[in-house]
């Protein structure tokens, strides 16, 4: 499928056209402008009122203004580089125009003594004389429409002028097609939007500050737009996953009760919610696609084991996957007495089994007698064969690519995928990221579980925390103590964790303080972390390696130095390591004074909520979805128009919309499927266009 002839215009070199040579198209290179259509993406970020005006008289200056005049004296400068200044009046007062190496012969012709002019330009008060300096535009009477009367600012680059964009773009705007319409007729009837070609056209001419606002109708039209794009994307990948058979897991829900009866608690609603959508999902003959995702301590764990049960009930096995040792083993030891409770059999297989073990692990799960394995990515080994594998749960997808988790899937031909995440994801972001997938959320805390409370202090008081350490670790709990993130290196995280290290050593005593940091070897983490869980150190000094999963319900203080050069979320994630036992937990978020305005909200957003997606949002809303994910590697689409924070609401129509015109239309066939096939083109999304279904 090529690109349709009626866009070709808009597609080709920028030479094509007026007013753009070969230099100055490899300027705009800079601004990712290498197309017509590029120039029409490129919207003008604020206008310069230029409607023609009586007298420069009685006006606040400095400011740009366009004035009918009549040319009087020229007075040449009197050493070279001086100003040539230009006597005017206006219909009120005169006043003089300035150019700084102005040439007479040029000047003499533009602005002949005696002529009447429109002149328009920044006028300012210089030395008690009205002045106005190299004026922008200078045209006679009859040509005054020339002077736009609000005249639209664009973004510009080295060797790059206002005056070859607004040109550039007058050209672009002549090349617009007249294109079927793809956004559903009464999404465009309710929200009163122009089509695209008017809606482009409005965005370049706007005609007042109002028609520069994100809120425009016109604007909103076409951040719709490239919303839209991104989603039919997001919606064709799911298709074409979705016609990846599956296999039918129907669970017959004997497992699932004994787990529940053997539990002191009953599942929260949202838990209960979660686990019917992903057995609805399992029982269908399409591979599952779906994210689970759950604030602190929601209760994923749980939910993960009743999907892995499915799987086994079904006469199938299931596999959960950790991105490190810690938490497979920590998993392990969550899940086997549940395991114990339903009488299935629960192994582990990581990096450590080695010889005779690792073999008869092996064995044992290629004969179906390990119904459930919990590891690390040692499962992907090629040495490693399932009887029937029917579901792969993945923990914490950021730390898993999407190849390893096709390569997961290819263990069981058509194994159901599972993506379980900590990290609250706002809105937007869940769309524009994991828009291929179905989501599941757990917005609810299990009962019983304490919350946090949550405290500011200044580093000025470190000898008061140690205190509470000691008297803390007096009643036999345990404290977590996280070093500051330094940039620069990991060298110096590591002096960091080390310093503070002997200083907590110092003052609480020998063999009670424990040190984890990024740079031991396994080995020696995993055994600090156990003698931690084991009880037998009193305190872990820690860089942010324990952030994810890590549980000792003992611990009830959580210190974090230096928290302003935390993420948000990171903290979040960081305090959700206390809190997991029955004894009220504290977390202490110590600051170097003085806050930064920025550091202070975000700090007590933290004091204020523990709802893991109000922080997200906050977060999102304070450094911009670039800094939440690092866009570069996180599969998150750079809009030129479209803003996530301020268009959530846009994005979640765009996403129905998409999804139902492929279900309506799969192989975009209709008059509005082949306007949305446009769309894709014009939008750039041409792996899209290959996934379109041919019958």
């Amino acid at each position: 499928m090529s690109r349709p002839e009626i866009l070709f215009p808009l597609f080709a070199g920028l030479e094509t056209l007026a007013g753009v040579g070969p230099k100055t198209a490899q300027n705009m290179a800079h601004l990712g402008v290498t197309a017509p259509r590029d120039i029409l993406f490129t919207l003008p970020h604020s206008g310069i009122d230029r409607a023609l005006r009586e007298t420069v008289s009685g006006a606040d200056l400095p400011s740009t203004l366009t004035v009918e005049v009549k040319v009087g004296a020229h007075h040449a400068a009197r050493n070279r580089g001086g100003a040539y200044r230009i006597h005017v009046e206006d219909a009120q007062t005169s006043f003089q125009l300035v150019f700084f190496h102005g040439r007479s012969d040029y000047l003499g012709r533009v602005l002949p003594q005696g002529s009447t002019r429109v002149v328009s330009g920044k006028v300012e008060m210089f030395d008690g004389i009205v002045q106005m300096v190299h004026p922008e535009h200078i045209v006679s009477v009859e040509d005054v429409e020339t002077i736009p009367a609000f005249e639209p600012v664009y973004p510009l680059t080295a060797g790059v002028t206002q005056k070859t964009m607004f040109k550039a773009s007058r050209a672009a705007l002549g090349l617009l097609p007249q294109l079927g319409e793809w956004i559903d007729p009464n999404q465009l009837a309710q929200a009163r939007w122009p089509d695209f070609a008017a809606a482009m056209t409005s965005a370049h001419t706007p005609v007042s500050m109002g028609d520069l606002a994100a809120t425009s109708l016109a604007r909103t039209r076409l951040a719709y737009d490239e919303l839209m794009a991104h989603q039919l994307t997001l919606a064709l990948a799911r298709a074409s996953e979705r016609r990846v058979p599956g296999r039918m897991s129907v669970g017959d829900g004997r497992l699932q009760r004994k787990v529940r009866t053997a539990l002191e608690f009953a599942a929260t609603g949202a838990q209960d919610r979660a686990i019917d959508e992903i057995a609805q999902d399992m029982a269908q003959n399409v591979r599952m696609n779906r994210l689970l995702q759950g604030d602190v301590g929601a209760g994923k764990t749980f939910v993960a084991f009743m999907a892995l049960l499915v799987a086994v009930e079904a006469g199938g096995q299931g596999v959960m996957m950790a991105p490190t040792e810690i938490l497979a083993r920590q998993h392990l030891e969550g899940l086997q007495p549940l395991a114990e409770s339903a009488g299935v059999v629960l192994e582990i297989l990581t990096g450590r089994d080695k010889g005779v073990e690792r073999r008869a692990k092996l064995a044992a799960l290629a004969a179906g007698d390990i119904h459930i394995l919990v590891g690390t990515h040692a499962v992907f080994q090629a040495d490693v064969y399932f009887a029937d594998l029917r579901l792969a749960i993945v923990d914490e997808q950021h730390r898993f690519g999407v190849r390893q988790r096709l390569e997961l899937g290819k263990k069981g031909a058509d194994a159901d995928v599972l993506v379980m995440t900590a990290t609250p994801i706002p809105r937007s972001l869940a769309l524009a990221q994991y828009g291929d997938m179905d989501v599941s959320v757990l917005d609810e805390k299990p009962p019983g579980r304490k919350p946090i409370k949550t405290a500011l202090v200044s580093t000025g008081r470190m000898d008061e925390v140690v205190d509470r350490l000691r008297a803390v670790m007096a009643e036999g709990r345990q404290c977590y103590w996280v070093c500051p993130l330094v940039e620069e290196s990991e060298a110096v995280d590591l002096t960091a964790a080390e310093e503070r290290f002997k200083r907590l050593r110092a003052a609480l005593g020998e063999g009670v303080v424990g040190l984890v940091h990024g740079q031991m070897p396994a080995a020696e983490k995993d055994a600090a972390m156990a003698r931690f869980q084991a009880g037998e150190t009193g305190v872990l000094v820690a860089t942010t390696v324990i952030e994810v999963g890590v549980n000792v319900p003992n611990a009830t203080i959580m210190v974090i130095e230096r928290a302003e050069t935390f993420g948000l979320a990171q903290l979040h994630q960081l305090r959700g390591r206390v809190g997991r036992g029955s004894a009220a937990s504290t977390c202490l978020l110590m600051y170097q004074a003085p806050l930064s305005e920025a550091g202070q909200k975000r700090l007590e957003v933290l004091r204020e909520t523990e709802d893991g997606f109000r922080i997200a949002e906050t977060d999102l809303q304070m450094r911009g979805h670039g800094d939440l994910i690092g866009t570069a590697q996180s599969g998150v689409p750079r809009f030129r128009i479209a803003d996530m924070e301020r268009h959530t609401a846009l994005m979640a129509i765009a996403q129905s919309d998409a999804r139902k015109l492929l279900a309506d239309d799969p192989t975009l066939e209709t008059p509005r499927g082949q306007a949305a096939r446009a769309l894709l083109w014009l939008m750039r999304q041409d792996e899209a266009i290959r996934l379109i279904s041919v019958g």
